[in-house]
């Protein structure tokens, strides 16, 4: 089974990735997060000066692909989890459940501003990261086909699980 997680960047992807994951542990699950899959730098495009990582091109999908349908024959269970989850469709199509979490923008705004993985971001980059997320990260097309929860609201992992199960 492969399982796509998206939402925005600071939603809790990672987190639900990992709790699933700590779920079935009677399972071998793989996860894979985009961001492994990202160009080197020399091949990214800048905003201002700043290397954008927001946009789709970021990533180096053929590989991601390729990567998920090798671990597809070697894993129970595959979990892909990104901004652009749902964006690539070719990736989307591998999947046999998608969830997605759901974030305001004060809430990413004030986690993002929390965090200093990749150093301090400047406020006109976070605003960037928003739009990117409104723009790229969106699953309008997928309404009926995922599973949503709020990144606000602690998600029930009975029924992420109970999604997953069925």
């Amino acid at each position: 089974m492969i399982i796509g997680i998206g939402g925005c960047s600071n939603s809790g992807k990672s987190a639900l990735a990992i709790d699933l994951k700590q779920y079935y542990s009677d399972k071998n699950v793989k996860i894979f997060c985009q961001d492994d899959f990202v160009k080197r730098r020399d091949f990214l495009t800048k905003i201002n000066d700043h290397i954008d990582w927001e946009v789709p091109s970021s990533i180096k999908i053929e590989e991601y692909i390729t990567a998920v349908k090798e671990a597809e024959r070697q894993y129970d269970m595959v979990i892909c989890e990104g901004l652009f989850a749902f964006w690539f469709e070719k990736l989307n199509q591998l999947y046999h459940k998608r969830i997605f979490i759901n974030i305001d923008k004060a809430t990413f705004i004030s986690r993002k501003k929390a965090d200093f993985r990749w150093g301090h971001e400047p406020n006109w980059y976070i605003e960037h990261i928003w739009e990117s997320y409104l723009k790229y990260g969106r699953t309008s097309k997928l309404k009926a086909f995922v599973f949503e929860i709020n990144a606000v609201e602690k998600h029930n992992s009975n029924s992420v699980k109970g999604f997953i199960d069925t």
